[in-house]
């Protein structure tokens, strides 16, 4: 996917060590569809070379207003014009200071200020020592920067340069476009709460075996991040799954069934927007053994008694909540055969707005599906894609939806 194909980036380097990650971040911009020009300040230079840059990017690098390839002197001007966005990383805490006042002593500054408001967004990622971030001169210029229609990204927490440990670190590369595209992103959920299960259940047979599936949690997972790309508040309550957390979601891991069931409940208490993407066992062993259970010799396996789950999605579709449509709900049926006929089937049961098929074993672990949305008044396929692409056409989908609802 090339999230950002299209978009003209400036980035913008100010002095401090977090200038190395520059580089690679850089590199992934560009390896998302973007093209970006760089301008650095005369401090950036001391811990990076415009060399490097000019190289990942494949444009000359920009650092001062009285640049002779500017044929009109206005390289203010004219890079901010041409970009879709600016992004300053690393953002100093002096370079911080210098936007809050408004001052433009030199060419980055020059363009932020003089960049249209309404067309150019201006984010910062913070790079600094942990007691220049929680300083209360930092701290209001970053409010005064919000104020003044900037945003100001998160910053990382961990080893410093330093040597100390604490908060101010410069986001990774990968937490930076993950931010950017998230950016450009609809917020067509902007200040709805919205819980999403995903990956498999594990139901413990003894303590060292168990009943479980082939989900990855790949599909809910994408939909955690396109619900936060869209502007929401996002709970994701995760069955045992191999996968980083999307950025700004919130994670609660459980295991079994019941474990899904209790965090669910909890999550879903002020939410808006409930997605069952988790494949959850529909059986558990009656009794767990509390030790191996051994071979004896006879050749007969142990008897094994199963007793059904509670019905996750059932029971948040039939809350009072839910009822009264201030919670929305989407189920998903993983189906191995007569998709459609089995989705219209498990939506009337479920009783839910909107059911989302796919053929279970087609996309197990895969990073691709294909989606069929179903509702009361008709059907929609959506072809192959990668999981993200459907997840946000899901979640256009749903709000979409909800604002027809009476």
């Amino acid at each position: 996917m090339n999230d950002l194909a299209g978009k003209h980036i400036v980035l913008g380097l100010t002095g401090g060590i977090a200038c190395y990650k520059a580089a690679e971040l850089c590199r992934s911009l560009i390896k998302e569809g973007a093209t970006v020009q760089v301008v650095m300040t005369e401090a950036a230079q001391q811990f990076i070379t415009a060399v490097t840059m000019q190289a990942l990017s494949g444009r000359p690098v920009s650092g001062s207003q009285w640049d002779a390839r500017e044929t009109n002197n206005m390289a203010h001007i004219n890079l901010s014009r041409e970009a879709d966005a600016i992004l300053i990383a690393p953002c100093s805490a002096d370079f911080m200071a210098k936007l809050a006042q408004g001052r433009a002593d030199d060419l980055l500054s020059l363009l932020c200020l003089a960049r249209p408001l309404e067309k150019v967004p201006l984010l910062l990622a913070p790079a600094m020592n942990r007691e220049m971030w929680v300083h209360p001169a930092t701290r209001r210029n970053a409010t005064q920067l919000v104020a003044d229609g900037a945003t100001v990204l998160e910053v990382g927490t961990g080893d410093q340069a330093c040597g100390e440990i604490g908060d101010g670190r410069m986001l990774e590369p990968n937490e930076l476009v993950e931010d950017l595209v998230a950016f450009f992103q609809p917020k067509l959920l902007a200040g709805h709460h919205v819980v999403v299960t995903a990956g498999p259940t594990y139901e413990a047979i003894d303590p060292v075996r168990g009943i479980t599936n082939l989900s990855s949690g790949k599909m809910g997972f994408a939909i955690a991040r396109a619900a936060r790309e869209a502007g929401a508040r996002v709970t994701l309550v995760a069955g045992p799954a191999h996968l980083p957390t999307p950025r700004g979601v919130q994670r609660i891991d459980v295991k079994s069934a019941a474990d899904m069931l209790a965090a669910t409940v909890t999550a879903a208490a002020d939410a808006t927007v409930f997605v069952a993407t988790a494949a959850v066992a529909d059986w558990r062993a009656a009794q767990s053994a509390g030790q191996k259970i051994k071979k004896d010799g006879s050749g007969r396996a142990p008897t094994l008694e199963l007793v059904e789950n509670d019905d996750i999605l059932a029971t948040i579709a039939q809350s009072p909540r839910a009822r009264a449509a201030e919670l929305f709900c989407v189920g998903f049926a993983a189906e191995s055969e007569d998709l459609l006929a089995n989705a219209q089937a498990k939506r009337l049961r479920k009783g839910v707005p909107l059911l989302v098929g796919n053929i279970g074993p087609a996309t197990f672990g895969r990073d691709d599906n294909t989606l069929l949305l179903v509702r009361a008044d008709g059907v929609e396929s959506l072809s192959r894609a990668p999981k993200l692409d459907l997840a946000r056409k899901l979640m256009a989908a749903c709000a979409q939806q909800m604002s027809q609802q009476p």
